[in-house]
């Protein structure tokens, strides 16, 4: 862990956004899909929606379109005016500032309740995504078969509870720009002796250049 924030000591949440109730509708919208593309439709997105009430004045086929660059752009729609209903009727127009009541909103599970909790409120907490459970899984924090909840209670037993948030903002930096899913960067990791999967990627490339050194003596002799 000390390794990862020393690589990336500015790590941070990438999803732009001013109040809890817009991170809430933009971690909403990250599901398969990526922050970039999430920060290029809600840079329109929220100067035409300030407000719950807002996303309620327009039909969902409006809405639909407005975010239909998003993966499941229909499905993100539609639980955007029920969680917007639910935070009028239920809240005031507010998030809730508790984990059960964040999970109880259409579209929002446990990893973007988490967020919320960590970034808007200040409350520690470590989300798990895909790139927080591929690093956990190769640096063998975790087994390979654990579910996302037990990958998440084993980073909390693991890492002091001030630094939760951080940490789950440095392995999301340490996934996604090094130990990515297709080319992780392992010729030049620090973390490669704890990587099984990388010790392993780098064995074809190591026989490869071995070989070649082999072919280049008996050109020679």
């Amino acid at each position: 862990m000390d390794i990862i924030a020393d690589m990336f000591p500015d790590a941070h949440c990438e999803l732009n956004h001013d109040n809890p109730f817009e991170l809430t509708i933009a971690v909403l919208l990250s599901a398969q899909c990526t922050d970039e593309t999430v920060n290029k439709v809600t840079a329109d997105l929220f100067r035409k929606y300030k407000r719950p009430e807002d996303y309620l004045s327009v039909p969902l086929e409006e809405l639909e379109q407005d975010i239909r660059r998003i993966g499941l752009f229909r499905s993100k729609a539609s639980n955007i005016q029920k969680l917007s209903r639910i935070l009028i009727d239920k809240y005031e127009g507010d998030v809730p500032r508790t984990h059960e009541g964040l999970i109880e909103l259409p579209g929002v599970g446990r990893k973007t309740a988490n967020v919320v909790m960590s970034n808007a409120f200040g409350e520690p907490a470590i989300a798990v995504d895909t790139h927080v459970e591929r690093v956990s899984k190769r640096l063998a924090i975790a087994k390979s078969d654990d579910t996302v909840l037990e990958v998440e209670h084993k980073l909390m037993k693991l890492v002091p509870r001030d630094e939760w948030t951080l940490t789950h903002h440095r392995l999301i930096f340490f996934g996604r720009y090094h130990c990515k899913a297709q080319s992780p960067q392992c010729p030049i990791c620090p973390l490669l002796d704890l990587c099984k999967e990388g010790k392993a990627r780098m064995k074809p490339a190591a026989k490869t250049k071995h070989k070649g050194k082999n072919t280049k003596s008996r050109v020679e002799g």
